[in-house]
């Protein structure tokens, strides 16, 4: 080998003609960046699954306790509607004939109670209503934010892996042009030695 051929080649071992050796490494490397991305990031991922699935089991739960308290209200008063009314038709039979006046007052009463608690239950429901996408919205809100940051961070973590495989190439690069500055040098001295011997 001469020394032209060595300063193109300082390893002395014959570069390989096909271009599979490159494209293994980079195959290699692509692995390992897996693999790197599921050690950074596995551990944070898994627990971010976690917050999303107590935070819709917090939601079906506060919506289910929402419903059931609801209802129970609901069976409540519908119970005591249907008793004050009872308690009323009871009274109006006993004074149907000399208070019919007061018959038609104390119906109208009713209706208008009547009337006063389906405004109310459907304000409490829409009030519910309100509050479970309120509530929906705040989740969304959180999960974009939380998907935004793990974004943020693999790209991070990828621009670091990238910046951190140029340096170690160039350094790779510099101790090849070193070591045939070495051989080149090595390959004179060894010259200049042998000529005053050959005097």
């Amino acid at each position: 080998m001469t020394a032209e051929d060595q300063r193109k080649n300082p390893s002395g071992r014959e570069e390989s003609k096909g271009g599979n050796g490159g494209a293994e490494a980079v195959a290699a490397g692509g692995g390992n960046l897996e693999k790197i991305r599921e050690i950074l990031f596995g551990q944070q991922v898994h627990d971010f699954e976690k917050r999303f699935a107590r935070l819709e089991e917090r939601l079906l739960k506060e919506t289910s306790d929402a419903r059931a308290e609801t209802k129970k209200r609901f069976d409540s008063m519908e119970a005591f509607i249907k008793k004050e009314i009872e308690s009323l038709v009871d009274r109006i039979k006993a004074e149907q004939g000399e208070r019919s006046d007061a018959v038609k007052e104390l119906s109208r009463e009713v209706r208008d109670t009547a009337k006063n608690l389906e405004k109310k239950l459907a304000l409490q429901d829409e009030q519910a209503t309100k509050g479970q996408r309120e509530l929906r919205q705040q989740i969304l809100d959180q999960s974009k934010s939380l998907t935004d940051e793990i974004r943020n961070r693999v790209r991070e973590t990828a621009a670091a892996l990238t910046r951190e495989i140029k340096e170690l190439r160039a350094d790779k690069t510099d101790r090849s042009a070193l070591a045939g500055v070495f051989t080149e040098a090595a390959m004179r001295l060894s010259t200049d030695l042998k000529q005053p011997g050959k005097e």
